[in-house]
């Protein structure tokens, strides 16, 4: 079963549900006002619909601009004092207590629905600097570097984040296009903080390094030296897993040096699929102090038509109902797309039907396409690994 179908018909049922309830929601007040006229109309005199026509402005305040707020007061007082008219008891004190009730509720709605509005258009405002900081931090790449493919994303767990410890990079340099996906531990400013560190040192460490090797240490002393700086990083528990990639010119040929990061993925164009898994694990960025020894670079094939995916645990660490994780390999294995965009937009749908849209992590995707002729699907045997070391 494919991407587009896995899970589809509970998605798509739950998608209806909120739609539905939406749509009930914002006819609410309208139909309280209507069964606050029925209340009234079928039941003795002591009985009111008062607590109907109260609530229909309390519903609209959060819901709607300030001119339905107010149309929705205004008929509830109006509704109030009909009913009060027909059974002339206008003059009574119960009815306009009543009418005094209503009023009064209406006016406190009208007070809440400019304060929910203000509140609104305050958090548009920090949206709007927030999308401006994630542009500046981590922008878009060109859909074409150095003649590759480039599709990226960056999918925030939590509902108006926009950045968070997740980072990539792309870069055309004299030595290829090289790239970088990675994970900042931990939340918040420091975070932020730490993705900025990181990538600055990659994008002067790509242009300048001759080797992976000299970029992944470019990033430890980057990190060790702004680590002692700044009381946001944390110099002695901070950590970064980071996977370092390099594609030359004019070679079918991949180069990556992982530190401690979940492995990448290649796609061949007949479907077939490989974990890029490192022959030695090694530790994350800034965990130096702990142990040292040489990054080592693994090369492996990359030829026309094939796709190098790379993400954060945000995708493999996203469950279903039952705790289930997800896994990358499983759901893209024989699976063919035609361009790496298209793997990014089945695997972020697939992450949320898998979830039921309830993701606990951010996730950063980065996806590169080596332009060919695509093949017919069979059966691939995946090339044996070289390795080369400093």
């Amino acid at each position: 079963m494919g991407l587009g179908q896995r899970g589809g018909g509970g998605w798509r049922g739950g998608l209806g549900r909120n739609r539905l309830s939406r749509r009930f929601v914002r006819v609410l007040p309208a139909v309280l006002i209507v069964l606050g006229l029925i209340f009234d109309v079928l039941t003795p005199p002591s009985f009111t619909g008062s607590p109907f026509f109260s609530a229909a402005p309390l519903v609209a305040a959060p819901l709607f601009a300030l001119g339905p707020t107010v149309l929705t007061g205004l008929l509830a007082s109006i509704a109030v004092l009909g009913l009060h008219i027909n059974n002339g008891t206008t003059w009574k004190v119960e009815a306009l207590t009543e009418l005094v009730t209503v009023l009064t509720v209406s006016g406190l709605a009208i007070l809440i629905n400019r304060v929910v509005r203000r509140s609104g258009e305050q958090l548009a405002s920090a949206r709007g600097i927030a999308e401006v900081a994630q542009r500046a931090v981590l922008p878009v790449p060109a859909e074409r570097i150095g003649g590759l493919q480039i599709s990226a994303r960056y999918e925030a767990a939590e509902a108006d984040a926009f950045i968070g410890g997740d980072l990539y990079a792309v870069q055309d340099t004299p030595y290829g296009v090289r790239l970088a996906v990675g994970d900042v531990r931990g939340k918040g400013m420091g975070a932020v903080e730490a993705v900025a560190v990181v990538l600055g040192a990659f994008r002067e460490a790509a242009e300048w390094e001759p080797s992976l090797e000299g970029v992944a240490q470019r990033l430890e002393r980057a990190l060790a030296r702004e680590g002692t700086r700044r009381d946001s990083l944390d110099a002695v528990e901070g950590f970064t897993t980071c996977v370092l990639a390099e594609i030359p010119s004019g070679a079918e040929v991949l180069r990556v040096v992982n530190r401690g990061h979940p492995e990448p993925l290649l796609l061949y164009p007949d479907g077939a699929l490989k974990a890029l898994v490192p022959a030695e694990a090694a530790l994350p960025l800034g965990m130096g102090e702990l142990a040292a020894w040489p990054d080592r670079v693994e090369e492996w094939p990359f030829p026309a038509g094939a796709t190098l995916l790379l993400y954060t645990d945000g995708l493999t660490e996203a469950r279903d109902a039952a705790g289930s994780f997800y896994d990358p390999s499983v759901r893209l294995r024989g699976r063919i797309f035609p361009g790496p965009d298209a793997v990014l937009s089945a695997l972020t749908t697939d992450v949320r039907r898998h979830t039921g849209g309830g993701a606990t992590d951010d996730m950063a995707l980065l996806a590169v396409g080596r332009p060919g002729e695509r093949q017919p699907a069979r059966r691939r045997t995946v090339p044996v690994i070289r390795r080369h070391s400093e």
